[in-house]
């Protein structure tokens, strides 16, 4: 969405954010999401600004069978270059998250720091056997050579313990994290040490599953979707904290944290903005209600489409739903309702006063954030209404689909754009207050002055011309 960065604003505006003003450097922001948009330029160059999307990312949805036989094969070349074992060639590409080159480079530096390193070898300091009993370290009973089991360290234990402690960890969800029973060893146990302790193929059939699921989570490359019983894996050339979509149940998440699309907030600031809002979540509960007054006529209403320009039924009065302001003040300006205006005096104050400013920081923040998750959900059924209308038309001989496909097109551009805008409010939240905030909060504030636009325009289509509206979407 362009911006006229050139835009003449109120005299508060103007005191808050310059647009040709000359900013001092400063230090990276520690909440931008680190080179997000390297290399922008010159991919615009190269398709044209109007079909360029800066979000787009390359990603391909692998089954369980094709991520497998992509793992094994990486797996088989590296077992055969480092002469081991295919379970031991494993756990050394976990260890370093399945980056090849990298593992090679060590190998080929120190092979046996490699493998200690990996946890399936010990220290030359401790490579030595321990004892020569045929006692077992964990029941004290004597055993049998032959019932003696042990690890690359040669700390020993009977079978039966052995099998105890795998069964024990498996039944726990533990895969890759099976390791040597004696204390302070971290030696890793490869997978054909532990299948034949498992006593039932129930047990190895949930011991194989952890291990691919602890395989693709290290892997820097793979990630299994979060969908509910989605086996699905997505695989990246280079991860990034990016947008990605499932094929089979279109779950859509953030490849490098698995959570919900964020952007452009990154991963540990959404984590914590998340954790936040589950602790306050009783603290935040009453402002979640779907009903205020009308600030002219004081007349109930309540909010039944995601548009925050509302308008009273009974006066006629336009205001914002957040702020109670009157919309005219709005317009295409700097939104004074978007941005947080701080106490400079705080810090000069009580405890419990700078408590109850940080809670009114974040209520304000929160409330923004929760009312344009509503929004969102509020035009998916606008967007639902508008999908029969045009089937509607369509069946009654008014035009064809492609004649209605703005009005479809309008909706989906709206629902991109609040999610984006809903995710702003975390980001600005989290930082720290100076020139980048302000500009930050200025365009922010365009980005919502255009959506809540183009939102009152898509859930009024009838009353607005096609190029009204394609206008508004430019």
């Amino acid at each position: 969405m362009s911006v006229d960065m050139n835009s003449q604003g109120s005299d508060s505006n103007e005191e808050d954010y310059d647009p040709n003003c000359e900013e001092e450097e400063e230090d990276e922001d520690p909440g931008d999401i680190e080179d997000y948009y390297d290399g922008v330029a010159n991919d615009v160059e190269q398709q044209g600004a109007d079909a360029f999307d800066p979000e787009e990312y390359q990603f391909t949805c692998l089954t369980y069978k094709e991520s497998e036989s992509t793992l094994n094969e990486h797996m088989a070349s590296l077992a055969a270059t480092l002469k081991v074992s295919h379970a031991v060639a494993k756990l050394v590409l976990v260890s370093f998250h399945w980056q090849i080159s990298e593992i090679l480079e060590r190998h080929k530096s120190n092979a046996a720091q490699l493998l200690v390193e990996a946890r399936v070898q010990p220290t030359s300091s401790k490579h030595a056997m321990v004892h020569s009993s045929h006692h077992c370290a964990v029941c004290m009973q004597f055993v049998r050579k032959e019932n003696l089991l042990s690890l690359a360290c040669q700390h020993q234990f009977c079978r039966s313990c052995w099998e105890q402690h795998c069964t024990v960890l498996v039944k726990d969800g533990v895969g890759v994290g099976v390791s040597c029973m004696a204390q302070d060893c971290l030696l890793r146990t490869p997978e054909d040490f532990v299948f034949p302790l498992l006593p039932s193929e129930e047990l190895k059939d949930k011991y194989r599953r952890y291990l691919f699921r602890d395989y693709v989570e290290s892997h820097y490359q793979l990630q299994l979707c979060p969908g509910a019983d989605c086996p699905m894996v997505i695989q990246v050339q280079e991860p990034k904290a990016r947008r990605v979509q499932c094929n089979r149940c279109n779950e859509v998440f953030c490849f490098k944290c698995r959570q919900m699309y964020h952007a452009p907030t990154d991963c540990a600031t959404i984590r914590k903005w998340l954790t936040k809002c589950a602790d306050d979540s009783e603290t935040a509960n009453y402002i979640s209600a779907h009903t205020k007054d009308c600030p002219k006529c004081n007349i109930c209403i309540e909010k039944n489409g995601g548009c925050n320009h509302m308008q009273c039924s009974k006066c006629k009065h336009d205001f914002c739903w957040m702020c109670l302001g009157d919309w005219k003040t709005h317009g295409s300006e700097y939104y004074e309702c978007s941005r947080y205006k701080e106490n400079p005096d705080i810090v000069n104050q009580s405890q419990q006063a700078q408590a109850r400013e940080a809670l009114k920081k974040y209520l304000f923040y929160f409330e923004r954030w929760e009312n344009h998750n509503k929004s969102l959900q509020l035009e998916a059924q606008t967007y639902q209404r508008i999908q029969e209308k045009i089937q509607e038309r369509v069946m009654n001989n008014l035009g064809t689909w492609i004649d209605w496909q703005y009005l479809q097109n309008a909706a989906k551009l709206l629902a991109k754009c609040r999610y984006t805008l809903q995710y702003t409010y975390p980001y600005a939240y989290y930082m720290e207050s100076g020139p980048r905030k302000k500009l930050f909060e200025y365009q922010q504030a365009q980005l919502e002055a255009e959506i809540e636009n183009l939102s009152w325009k898509v859930e009024r289509a009838d009353s607005y011309d096609r190029g009204d509206l394609e206008n508004q979407m430019h």
